[in-house]
């Protein structure tokens, strides 16, 4: 026996996406169900993006979630670049006219999502099984999938594909419709997580002949910290000491000392460029990484989802209130116009900033000069700084009323 249910809009993932997506519709009235693979453990303990762009950041507060990202969110107006054993600011909120970036971690923007969906009582499934997509290029599309054992058919209007690089929604479209656009790089990023305070007052990254580093953070008291290392690298190959080691040496500055902490958890990041397009096929829309994944050194990827999600949201509300169809038409020509913005960024701060090992000591020389100019040219620093605190997310008027 199958379960047949029916709502507005089918989400068929629980990432930030998904469940922004879901928030925002909920607060517009507009029915949604999300349907995750994973657990409810697994959703929440992801550790992630931590950068949130400051248009991402005023979507979550006007979405009623900002309240501990308010309290516990860390506002940087700069980011350093370090080479050669200098460091050198750029002064981001200056060069921007104020604006910034939040240092707050996904996996509690995700948790802040997680609990308004549950006390909203909006339906939220975690542990979905066999989800597939069907009639979608139909205006009467559905999602079959299997719940505690129990087959399950739900009916939607619209179903939006938030469920990641992996996940089921971008495959159901036909190979002649999709054109996909994709690069690998020839290293990786170990990332640590490290109970020690962290070392600097803003984000460091570091050009190192030995390799790229990042000292990030997740609050005053844990300290996110990363490495440049080989594709086919293993975390056992990188015991506590030498990851210190490496980073001590990659992040050295004269008058400056990186403090060591318990490392409470380690991975291993490939690093890729990805885009697919169109984001929309009949009444699936793609949304966050199911479209589009970009290498984390420019802090692009968990705020490309959100910008996605918000004009998505805007788009469907106008759809369901008045029978607007225009958002929707544009939306993936509106989405691909920031995504290929922050591919190139993304690229460009990957490209100057990890050894290549396919290249040679020509190229590190064009790293080096490509460093100095960003930290010695105001109009450089500012394209850069533009960039890195995000363009302002395309907002439509029909949403806020």
């Amino acid at each position: 026996m199958t379960v047949a249910a029916r709502t507005q809009v089918a989400i068929v993932g629980a990432g930030p996406a998904g469940l922004l997506l879901g928030q925002l519709l909920h607060r517009q009235g507009i029915e949604s169900v999300i349907l995750e693979a994973r657990s409810r453990d697994y959703c929440e303990a992801r550790i992630r993006a931590g950068v949130l762009e400051q248009g991402m950041r005023e979507v979550l507060i006007e979405a009623g979630v900002g309240e501990r990202l308010e309290q516990e969110g860390l506002i940087h107006g700069g980011i350093y670049l370090r080479f050669d054993g200098e460091n050198h600011h750029i002064p981001m909120s200056e060069l921007t006219g104020g604006r910034c970036v939040t240092v707050y971690g996904q996996t509690e923007v995700v948790k802040d999502l997680i609990e308004a969906r549950l006390d909203s009582g909006a339906p939220l499934h975690f542990e979905c099984a066999s989800v597939a997509l069907h009639g979608i290029e139909t205006d009467a599309p559905r999602v079959s999938y299997e719940l505690d054992g129990v087959a399950h058919e739900l009916h939607a209007d619209v179903i939006t594909g938030c469920d990641g690089f992996h996940g089921v929604c971008r495959p159901s479209i036909p190979d002649d419709v999709l054109t996909t656009w994709g690069r690998s790089y020839p290293f990786a990023w170990l990332g640590i997580l490290a109970d020690v305070a962290p070392s600097t007052d803003e984000l460091i990254y570091a050009w190192h002949p030995r390799g790229f580093a990042l000292h990030s953070m997740r609050s005053l008291e844990l300290s996110r910290l990363y490495v440049q290392v080989a594709t086919d690298a293993e975390i056992a190959e990188w015991p506590d000491e030498r990851i210190w080691s490496e980073l001590d040496a990659r992040l050295q500055c004269d008058g400056w000392e990186l403090q060591h902490g318990p490392i409470r958890e380690k991975s291993i990041t490939p690093m890729r460029s990805f885009v697919a397009a169109p984001m929309r096929y009949g009444s699936l829309f793609l949304a966050g990484d199911a479209a589009h994944i970009v290498p984390p050194t420019g802090a692009k990827g968990l705020n490309l989802a959100g910008a996605d999600v918000t004009l998505l949201a805007e788009a469907l509300v106008d759809r369901f209130r008045s029978g607007g169809v225009t958002g929707l038409e544009e939306y993936s020509d509106s989405c691909l116009r920031r995504v290929w913005r922050a591919q190139h960024f993304s690229w460009w701060m990957t490209s100057m900033l990890h050894i290549d090992p396919t290249d040679d000591a020509y190229g590190m020389q064009l790293q080096r000069s490509q460093l100095a100019y960003v930290t010695s040219s105001t109009a450089a620093a500012t394209s850069l700084a533009e960039n890195y605190v995000g363009l302002p997310f395309e907002r439509a008027p029909a949403a806020h009323g």
